[in-house]
């Protein structure tokens, strides 16, 4: 197996070479400084991490734009059509998106809550979307992978807040204790303020080498007495035994919860993807315009195809005690049900209305 994610070398500052041209004069025009990342140098000693005086003000950025087919079978016989299952109730009587939307509550008031959804949702989405503002609910013209969806989102927050700190959530998760992952999720923002650089990762202690997740292998501390780490190398989506080896060098399965300055999402972004930052910022304010460009867009995948290339501009908080699973599989979501010993909602006489 080839291994998208590299171990950072010593030297740091690997960035995104061979990446294009530069787009740094849009970067610019949004009206933030310019970061760099710090060397990464394996020797330096460790500093104390300051404190800060007060929580970061965030801003949470919702991902509802997935279309879920591979629990299409689960949602089928729920809901009585082949939904996405963040729209669906597979567990009580809230969707994942609902429950998601609950949870970031903890984190963000609606008035500073953004999602994402695809045009075609809409007819779901709104219904279960209708605690947050109207202007706070982004249409995509289609999905195209979590990659453009999440730049577009960047592009449109940083229109309104070009210096915010913003927490990316998926909506389509399971977490046991989100009263858990909100203390880590602010515990992750006062990382990224204080390393304005990085980009902070939540780690999730794995429960056994799956080849269906995503891997974060932490390297040194970032700091005496602190809890995150920088990240020695992302690995998208191993093999078992490689996957097992990771795990036994202190690795974490990715979350794809994050958070970073939007500046610097958007900074790495357009190093990374330069041809479809400048698209979508051309076509972001155009709905016409931003449907051809989404049409002509080839979709590619934010873990794969970005984090696992920006390990040097990572850092990884592990998140203990979350009760998390990403339930992609149908395997996965049995596995928390038995767990909760709940019998399976796809179980009962007649399919629950989604929406």
């Amino acid at each position: 197996m080839q291994a998208i994610g590299r171990r950072s070398s010593p030297s740091g500052g690997r960035g995104f070479p061979g990446r294009g041209k530069d787009t740094g004069g849009r970067v610019a025009a949004l009206g933030w400084p310019r970061l760099r990342a710090p060397r990464f140098v394996a020797a330096r000693p460790l500093l104390p991490i300051r404190s800060v005086e007060s929580e970061p003000e965030l801003w949470a950025l919702v991902l509802a734009g997935g279309d879920g087919t591979r629990l299409q079978g689960l949602t089928r016989r729920v809901a009585g059509a082949p939904i996405p299952k963040q729209y669906c109730r597979l567990l009580g009587d809230r969707t994942l998106l609902e429950a998601t939307l609950d949870r970031v509550r903890a984190i963000a008031p609606p008035g500073r809550t953004v999602a994402i959804v695809n045009r075609d949702h809409l007819p779901l989405a709104r219904g279960q979307l209708a605690t947050l503002p109207a202007e706070n609910v982004l249409v995509q013209p289609r999905n195209r992978d979590t990659g453009p969806g999440l730049l577009l989102s960047l592009l449109a927050l940083a229109r309104r807040d070009p210096r915010a700190l913003v927490a990316v959530f998926p909506s389509d998760h399971y977490v046991a204790a989100p009263e858990v992952l909100a203390v880590h999720v602010r515990t992750a923002a006062r990382t990224a303020a204080l390393l304005p650089a990085k980009v902070a990762l939540l780690g999730i202690p794995p429960e056994r080498p799956d080849a269906e997740y995503g891997y974060i292998e932490p390297g040194m501390p970032v700091g005496a007495g602190a809890t995150a780490f920088h990240v020695a190398a992302f690995w998208e989506k191993p093999d078992v035994p490689t996957a097992r080896g990771i795990i036994a060098r202190g690795g974490l399965w990715n979350a794809f919860l994050l958070v970073g300055r939007i500046g610097r999402l958007l900074e790495l972004l357009a190093i990374a993807r330069p041809a479809d930052f400048e698209r979508l910022w051309s076509a972001a304010d155009d709905a016409e315009r931003l449907a051809a460009t989404y049409a002509a867009l080839a979709p590619w995948n934010f873990s794969r195809d970005f984090l696992a290339e920006a390990a040097d501009h990572l850092v990884v908080e592990p998140a203990v005690g979350t009760g998390w699973s990403d339930w992609g599989t149908p395997e996965s979501v049995l596995r928390t049900l038995r767990a909760l010993r709940q019998p399976p909602p796809w179980e009962s006489a007649a399919p629950a209305p989604a929406a």
